[in-house]
């Protein structure tokens, strides 16, 4: 390998990449590099060290990120000359996609056969409904999305169906340990995998039969494993088995981004390594290649307050950069319309807008939709297309007008004795002729409590909760309209302004703001970043408040939206939100107390400014 090759490294990513043997630990913060040590880690294996690319495993979360290492390393070793005769290339996969291979070929060892299928998500809770219907659980009474909630986190656990039981607590749980092991045996009799089986049997292929194991050992003499802090414990104990004979494992991360634990991610996952291989050297990846420093000490100071895991203080040689701006708006209208007055000094795909829920993208839609100004929505459905939104209006449009057919059906498909329910209230309704009497939040909530719509979604599941956040929302539109026919049609105003948000047909990049949730932005970057919301209860969420362990991913999932600014921060909250239907008046977020001021400018304008009219199209 040509020493030319360093000249892209820094010292702190040259001594990650020069440790090749042995277990080793990359601490890499945001913006670092981590891709390119990996990629180059590959490259100074195969081409300094020898290692034929046969033996090579590299390991990550999704399919987009093995593909882009997979170019990078083809695209190094191509023009290298170094590949097998027979084009071998270094295994890179996602942890799922490996677990299927092994089992396609292995699998036979313990009954599986080798044209076994994989179930999504749908056809796993048909196959739950299928089990309670066997076992006369009522799906009104346990939802079958969260049951299945807890089978896939014991599985990650590497928690069996046949011991499910004896970590069972309370009802809920007691009940899933029932359905558990009637849902397995379903699958096997399909020849049928789930996701979350993908990892558990190739564990206990392991166990069961070591001589799979060693050949496995045998081909994979080093392996490295990316964002490590997402790892959970059957991920763990997986890469942990197949590093045993030969003990070259470089696992790299940062722990300030570990933001999934609601996934089963464990970030405490590092101290386990450190005590199973106390030999590991760990490197420290600080340098950011990304933000201006004033965006990095503003992350910085923030990140630093959590005491659970290692925190890199960032630093960079790029500009010290503009401060960050703190803005206070009036209410959530206001906090909208200073984006609008901001973004004019920026091209819009250089944009972007990160909340902590999915339901604020709502006023966010309709003060752009109003301004005519173009927005792609990520990784969410737009507000009025939500399925629990269409639900709920399908009710409000059928009181308002009983010969809409379209949303009748849509309602009978919620179930008889729900529709039941709704008709009975629709003739209480009429009869005592509340249609231009009530106002609409009061027709709204009598819809919801009538039919007993919510009872479809569990307050535990991170999905339901994130629908009964949306339909609480839906709260906020009703009650800024006095009856009935003002709010349809206020929603279908919004509707029609819809844009289509799909990039053009030619490739060519569209000029709009992006909307997003900060989960969704991890691994994004963006010129110009707004976080909005930044109240306590908000964001920090009200359910992180008590317990440290969420406050600090809390904490993280701050970091994470911060560092995905190149050049410019705004934060801004609000004096008063109308948010969930209800108007509260709101404390600023700890998150932006515990900015220091020097990196910091106070935009108190929006206490005065008056509404500013701006046209996009």
């Amino acid at each position: 390998m040509n020493k030319d090759i360093f000249k892209d490294l820094n010292k702190e990513q040259q001594k990650g990449v020069l440790q090749t043997d042995g277990p080793v630990i990359i601490l890499a913060g945001a913006g670092s590099g981590k891709t390119r040590v990996l990629t180059y880690k590959v490259m100074y294996l195969i081409l300094r060290k020898q290692v034929d690319p046969f033996n090579i495993l590299m390991v990550t979360f999704t399919n987009k990120a093995a593909n882009e290492m997979k170019e990078r390393v083809q695209k190094s070793l191509s023009s290298s000359q170094r590949l097998r005769p027979n084009g071998q290339q270094p295994t890179v996969a996602t942890f799922h996609s490996l677990c299927a291979k092994i089992l396609r070929i292995k699998g036979k060892y313990i009954g599986i056969s080798s044209d076994f299928v994989i179930y999504d998500t749908q056809d796993q809770i048909d196959v739950i409904k299928e089990s309670m219907k066997a076992l006369s659980i009522s799906t009104k009474d346990y939802k079958p999305s969260s049951i299945l909630a807890n089978i896939s986190q014991a599985k990650n656990q590497l928690i069996a169906e046949s011991s499910y039981s004896n970590y069972a607590r309370g009802d809920f749980q007691e009940k899933a340990a029932k359905i558990y092991p009637l849902y397995q045996k379903i699958l096997t009799e399909n020849h049928a995998l789930d996701f979350d089986d993908l990892l558990l049997k190739a564990v206990y292929l392991f166990e069961e039969y070591p001589e799979v194991l060693r050949k496995y050992q045998n081909r994979f003499r080093y392996i490295l494993v990316d964002e490590y802090q997402d790892t959970n414990r059957a991920q763990y104990i997986l890469t942990k088995m197949l590093t045993g004979q030969w003990n070259n494992i470089c696992v790299v991360g940062d722990f300030s981004q570990s933001i999934y634990s609601w996934r089963g991610a464990d970030f405490t996952n590092l101290n386990r390594f450190k005590e199973d291989f106390k030999n590991a050297n760990t490197f420290s990846l600080s340098q950011n290649y990304r933000s201006t420093q004033k965006i990095l000490d503003a992350a910085s100071s923030v990140i630093s307050k959590n005491t659970t895991h290692p925190v890199l203080k960032l630093w960079t040689q790029n500009p010290k950069g503009d401060d960050v701006v703190i803005y206070e708006a009036r209410n959530e209208q206001d906090e909208a319309e200073f984006i609008l007055r901001q973004i004019r000094n920026y091209q819009l795909c250089d944009t972007t807008v990160l909340y902590r829920t999915n339901a604020q993208s709502r006023v966010l839609e309709e003060v752009f939709l109003h301004h005519g100004l173009p927005y792609l929505l990520i990784g969410g459905t737009r507000f009025y297309d939500r399925k629990e939104i269409k639900d709920v209006l399908s009710y409000l449009r059928v009181l308002a007008n009983p010969k809409d057919m379209v949303s009748y059906k849509r309602i009978e498909k919620l179930g008889k004795s729900r529709l039941q329910k709704f008709l009975d209230f629709q003739k209480r309704f009429n009869d005592l002729n509340h249609f231009n009497k009530l106002p609409s939040i009061e027709i709204l909530d009598k819809v919801l409590r009538e039919t007993e719509y919510l009872s479809l979604y569990d307050e535990k599941d991170e999905e339901d909760r994130g629908r009964l956040e949306n339909i609480k929302e839906l709260r906020s539109v009703a009650i800024e309209f006095q009856n009935l026919t003002q709010f349809l049609e206020n929603v279908a105003l919004v509707e029609q302004e819809y844009m289509p948000d799909h990039p053009k047909g030619n490739g060519e990049k569209k000029d709009a703001i992006t909307l997003m949730t900060m989960h969704a932005a991890k691994g994004l970057e963006f010129p110009v970043v707004f976080m909005v919301g930044m109240e306590e209860g908000l964001f920090p969420h009200s359910r992180s408040l008590m317990e440290k362990n969420q406050l600090e991913e809390e904490r993280r999932l701050c970091y994470v939206g911060m560092t995905r600014a190149r050049q410019k921060l705004f934060l801004s909250f609000t004096q008063k939100r109308l948010f969930f239907g209800q108007r509260t008046s709101n404390t600023v977020s700890r998150f932006i107390l515990e900015l220091p001021e020097d990196v910091i400018e106070k935009n108190l304008h929006g206490l005065n400014s008056q509404k500013t009219e701006v046209e996009w199209l």
